[in-house]
């Protein structure tokens, strides 16, 4: 049998870390494990199966993001296989593995600044509210299911969340003494946030349906503690998937006269978006969202710049 070298060795303790010390999703766990083995394998390519990793400059990581864009890899892409590395150097220090991280001396490719389209309050309320009473055609369409689709754009436009939030709702999640869903986000951090009376009409709609689904499929069992979104055939756990989703919203969106790259995140674009044109507090949009740093949320000012040049021109002084 094959002993393991010194860099898949490392690269397995950094990834078990990130599981189970961090808590990080599996997603998050699956996507640095693809970066860091990938640049594992590069090294062991280039520098021999014996290669140390106290041996590793920048020069390496330069060259190795080099052969990504050859490989035809988008700045974008590159951009995550280098943070991933970076953050794998950062533990090696850590552990005292190495002197230094040599990542630190690479700079991150210049990503294009794409700001989101985000629909107008108009459009969304138009969208929503021909969601309250669906047409005919929808209703009898082959896997529609229209008030838990509804129920989905309430809570991504009235509750600002992802998708994979979305889905892992339970019906534990629900507070409705407080008008607040508990979410569970990025990292596994939890945090309230308010239930809109539009999202709390739509759920009183859909629930009564989700628990006749749930009892005729005899998994009755899920009515109370199973997941708040179900899909149509009742398979497995039931649990709605994040593609269905997505399926769902753009199929909703280009119905509706939306534009045709109109996705879940689109709705939590302009949840942010909406309430800062309203006046809210940029701290509370960031909680309600779940972001770590402010520097986050304050992308939707980039969308608001207009509002703002109008504010200044009515109200300071000197605009006058």
């Amino acid at each position: 049998m094959k002993q393991a070298n010194e860099i898949d060795t490392l690269a397995d303790g950094f990834l078990a870390m990130l599981a189970n010390e961090r808590g990080a999703s599996e997603h998050t766990v699956r996507a640095y494990a693809r970066e860091v083995r990938n640049f594992a394998a590069y090294l062991r390519e280039t520098l021999g199966d014996g290669v140390r990793v106290s041996k590793v400059e920048h020069l390496h990581i330069r060259a190795y993001l080099g052969l990504l864009y050859e490989r035809g890899l988008t700045k974008a892409s590159a951009a995550r296989a280098l943070a991933a590395v970076r953050s794998w150097f950062k533990w090696l220090a850590k552990e005292g593995k190495v002197a230094q991280n040599p990542a630190l001396l690479v700079s991150t490719p210049k990503l294009p600044k794409h700001l989101p389209r985000v629909p107008s309050v108009e459009e969304v309320n138009r969208v929503l509210d021909s969601l309250e009473k669906p047409a005919k055609k929808e209703m009898d369409a082959a896997g529609a299911w229209p008030e838990r689709d509804r129920v989905i754009f309430e809570l991504l436009y009235g509750c600002g969340i992802r998708n994979s939030e979305l889905v892992g709702l339970d019906m534990t999640s629900m507070k409705w003494r407080d008008d607040a869903v508990l979410v569970r986000g990025k990292g596994k951090k939890e945090r309230l946030v308010p239930l809109g009376d539009e999202a709390a009409v739509a759920l009183k709609v859909y629930l009564p349906l989700r628990e006749a689904r749930l009892t005729a499929a005899a998994k009755g069992g899920l009515v109370h503690d199973g997941p708040l979104l179900t899909n149509l055939r009742m398979r497995g756990e039931c649990r709605l998937t994040t593609r269905s989703v997505g399926r769902i919203v753009k199929a909703i969106a280009l119905s509706r006269g939306l534009a045709a790259d109109v996705h879940p995140h689109t709705l939590r674009h302009a949840f942010g978006t909406h309430m800062l044109e309203e006046g809210a507090d940029l701290r509370a949009i960031q909680e309600m969202l779940g972001h770590e740093r402010l520097s986050t949320t304050q992308r939707y000012t980039q969308l608001t710049v207009g509002q703002v040049q109008q504010v200044y021109d009515e109200t300071h002084p000197r605009a006058k």
